[in-house]
């Protein structure tokens, strides 16, 4: 089970098939949009919720389980860039996940932000979700602002635009307020014992490789870090082998039927 990145859509997956991929080696593999964005419905348009974006793995988890075709011991999930912040807080609570795997992962959108931003553009910022709030409550729409980091913008240029149909290269005002606030980092030690497997990339500017970094070293066992040389994008273009061939892998191993009791059991030892 699969989603992408802040504000981008299942199509542009056509760039990096991780789904196609999950699906070659004999996996049940199912992708969507999030909601407000892309083919999902929702409104308005572009507004990105990270809580709700949580909400739609656990009910795509749902709706697999009651197709009747998915065992339910066996449940793997795996997310890029704002997903892979995602799906380190699902796995942390939601105790049907069997499996994770995150890449170029949010840790911290305070530290993003602040990381990218002088300080009178932070505040500027500040000042358009105040602006926002207040313009909302009167009836008014949700304002804009671009989507993604330098880096985005740069990496959709080393493509063919056709691969982004369907993207909007904004989000709105409120989505950059809610990203501030966003903290995943802080619930990977809950996530044994499910099986963490997590990709970072070592010069990492977007989604900064130190926090990653830190984030790993506070999980508990079993996991397992591969680090991929380049930027937040090396794992859809570089590194895209090495990081579709690892999740594989690690889905392949920790999904299979050998596990399965192993893994119930060590859930039922902490709820105990």
């Amino acid at each position: 089970m699969s989603t992408h990145g802040f504000a981008f859509v299942e199509r542009t997956f056509a760039l990096h098939d991780y789904p196609g991929a999950f699906a070659d080696a004999g996996f049940v593999s199912l992708s969507y949009d999030h909601p407000c964005t892309g083919e999902s419905d929702g409104l308005p348009r572009q507004e990105l919720d990270p809580v709700a974006q949580q909400r739609g793995y656990s009910d795509a988890i749902t709706y697999l389980l009651s197709l009747g075709v998915v065992d339910p011991s066996r449940i793997g999930i795996w997310g890029t860039s704002y997903s892979g912040g995602h799906v380190l807080a699902v796995a942390a609570d939601d105790r049907r996940v069997s499996c994770v795997v995150s890449q170029a992962q949010t840790i911290s959108g305070r530290r993003n932000l602040t990381g990218r931003l002088a300080q009178d553009d932070l505040a500027a910022m500040r000042a358009r979700w105040a602006e926002d709030r207040d313009g909302r409550f009167a009836g008014g729409e949700a304002g804009y602002a671009r989507a993604g980091s330098t880096d985005t913008v740069a990496f959709r240029a080393r493509h063919d635009p056709e691969h982004f149909t369907g993207y909007r290269p904004e989000v709105t005002v409120r989505s950059y307020e809610w990203y501030f606030g966003y903290e995943p980092g802080w619930l990977v030690p809950r996530i044994a014992p499910t099986p963490l497997l997590m990709i970072v990339c070592d010069g990492d500017r977007t989604t900064p490789t130190a926090d990653s970094l830190w984030a790993y070293g506070r999980a508990h066992e079993p996991k397992q870090l591969l680090l991929l040389t380049g930027g937040h994008y090396a794992v859809y273009e570089s590194g895209f082998a090495a990081a579709r061939d690892a999740a594989v892998a690690w889905f392949g191993t920790h999904l299979d039927d050998t596990n399965a009791a192993a893994r119930q059991h060590g859930h039922d030892q902490e709820e105990s």
